[in-house]
């Protein structure tokens, strides 16, 4: 598929996305404000929503990657978290945000939070840029959540298919004739 020429349905345009990103930057930043903020992006998927978010923080912030799996290359969540790759930095004392993709089950979410509440942060939030709650298994709603969006499957802005469309700069609904 190209890229340059597919047209998709667009379900959060790049300036919608910038535009919500400010948004969450002030919000995150004014009630942080005077707090020993870390944030921990989970891997692979948050990447480029975790990088342009903090740039939108203007309270020190120091970064953390955490990397879990749970889907492969499927679009259903096996339902098993695991942890690939963990924080190396000692959470005690700072005010932990979680920062994902997406949260539709929330078992990755859930599992995350349990997992570094065990070491001992003063807090810990959480913040995704789509929200499916109609997908829930667990009951977890995000502290901070860019966009609440329809049980569809989606990509681009980190969200990949089979490892692509990471590089899109717009969330798009890919339809079973994409796939």
């Amino acid at each position: 598929m190209d890229i340059e020429t597919k047209k998709w349905e667009v379900l959060c345009s790049k300036e919608q996305i910038d535009e919500r990103l400010k948004e969450l930057g002030s919000q995150i930043s004014e009630d942080y404000k005077g707090k020993n903020l870390l944030v921990v992006s989970l891997l692979k998927g948050s990447f480029i929503f975790c990088a342009d978010l903090v740039r939108q923080i203007n309270v020190p912030v120091r970064i953390e990657f955490m990397t879990t799996a749970s889907y492969g290359h499927g679009e259903e969540s096996s339902g098993t978290v695991n942890v690939v790759s963990d924080v190396k930095a000692d959470l005690e004392g700072y005010d932990v945000l979680v920062v994902d993709d997406i949260t539709d089950s929330a078992l990755t979410m859930d599992f995350v939070m349990k997992h570094l509440s065990s070491k001992n942060p003063a807090s810990i939030k959480s913040c995704v840029l789509l929200d499916k709650p109609s997908r829930r298994k667990v009951d977890l709603v995000p502290d901070y959540c860019g966009f609440t969006i329809e049980d569809k499957f989606v990509v681009g802005y980190g969200l990949n298919f089979g490892d692509y469309y990471r590089n899109v700069p717009y969330v798009f609904n890919v339809t079973n004739e994409d796939r």
